[in-house]
């Protein structure tokens, strides 16, 4: 149940080179660079509800179970088939552009977003 809680983003590394690589536009780039992203999760064994609030009252809510296929939807709206799982305590899954590695460490929520050589890295702090 580590995961399950709500967290407050911190800091983050790379947000602007890795929003333009995965086409997210500038305005949006502009209104998310110092927002305070609350991220709410909800744990139940191996089934999760992950939602990510954005600027602007938008809000991405996933609901996913661990080594399952399900279907998701990225910040832009599109939705795809993935399959999240754990490994090492730590969540993995394949969003269409990019790999995100999801732990929790030092009491911090930590979310590592690569595309290529491009990372964004969050760190969120519990609330």
């Amino acid at each position: 149940m580590a995961f399950a809680g709500k967290w407050e983003l911190e800091s983050q590394e790379g947000y602007d080179e890795f929003c333009k690589l995965v086409g997210i536009p500038d305005d949006v780039i502009q209104r998310g660079r110092d927002y305070k992203q609350v991220t709410e999760v909800t744990q139940n064994g191996n089934d999760f509800i992950w939602t990510q609030h954005y600027p602007a009252n938008h809000k991405v809510t996933n609901n996913f179970s661990i080594g399952k296929e399900c279907e998701m939807q990225t910040i832009a709206g599109k939705k795809f088939k993935a399959t999240v799982n754990m490994e090492g305590g730590k969540m993995t899954v394949s969003f269409p552009n990019y790999h995100q590695v999801n732990e929790i460490s030092g009491g911090k929520l930590i979310e590592t977003s690569t595309a290529g050589s491009v990372v964004l890295k969050r760190i969120s702090k519990k609330i």
